[in-house]
């Protein structure tokens, strides 16, 4: 694992002093998928790659210093913690509905010291800290009109929505902009790119929120979810 970072960081522009953190946190997550279910991959050296670099891929493509960020559905806890470990001076939202994995992450992120990250049991839809964040992540958590009203109401007016998507959601993207224009956001970018170490190439777009969110949005999730915008 500690090869794979150590060849993989600088690809990214980052130090190996992120290695000691990354690779506990990795060790945490493995460790806890043995009785709960964070992770299908489970080689130390995919999860370096797939998880901790990939998720590391988003600090340089968007440019992440300083500001607030609410990671969405943060799961296992990626991008969420590893942004949270190279970007101390980001305050960084790990938002999930379920409490078991939450949990977990409080307790990962009190092992590593991360003063800049709060852990939050809620669902999106009804987590009430409307338009207060610069950035809203998500990775592998929904269809993107459907995150778009996730995310997009808690983003403030010139944030930025960083969704990661597989390389091959160009649909996806044209499928969205109904949404997204509804929801107060504008299509920004889309990059490409290749996880270090690896040949498999990710996707972010990013949504910059434009004007407010109207306030009846987001609905409850079963209506998001049989009827996306």
């Amino acid at each position: 694992m500690r090869e794979t970072l150590e060849q993989g960081l600088p690809e990214l522009g980052m130090s190996g002093e992120l290695i000691p953190r990354l690779a506990a946190f990795a060790e945490m997550v493995l460790e806890r998928n043995q009785v709960m279910n964070l992770t299908a991959i489970t080689a130390p050296k995919e999860v370096a790659a797939l998880h901790l670099l990939d998720s590391l891929a988003l600090v340089k493509l968007a440019g992440l210093e300083e500001g607030r960020l609410i990671d969405v559905g943060c799961g296992a806890g990626f991008p969420g913690v590893p942004v949270a470990i190279a970007r101390p001076g980001l305050e960084v939202t790990l938002l999930d509905s379920l409490g078991k994995r939450v949990d977990f992450l409080r307790e990962a992120c009190g092992r590593l010291g991360l003063e800049n990250v709060t852990c939050v049991h809620a669902r999106a839809e009804e987590f009430g800290e409307r338009e207060r964040f610069d950035y809203a992540s998500s990775r592998a958590v929904a269809a993107l009109p459907v995150l778009c009203e996730l995310c997009l109401p808690l983003v403030k007016v010139g944030g930025m929505m960083l969704a990661m998507k597989s390389a091959n959601s160009g649909e996806e993207i044209d499928g969205a902009k109904r949404a997204v224009g509804i929801l107060g956001g504008k299509l920004d970018w889309v990059r490409d790119y290749t996880v270090p170490g690896t040949e498999v190439v990710h996707r972010i777009v990013a949504v910059r929120k434009v004007s407010p969110t109207p306030k009846k949005y987001p609905r409850r999730f079963a209506q998001i979810k049989k009827q996306p915008l």
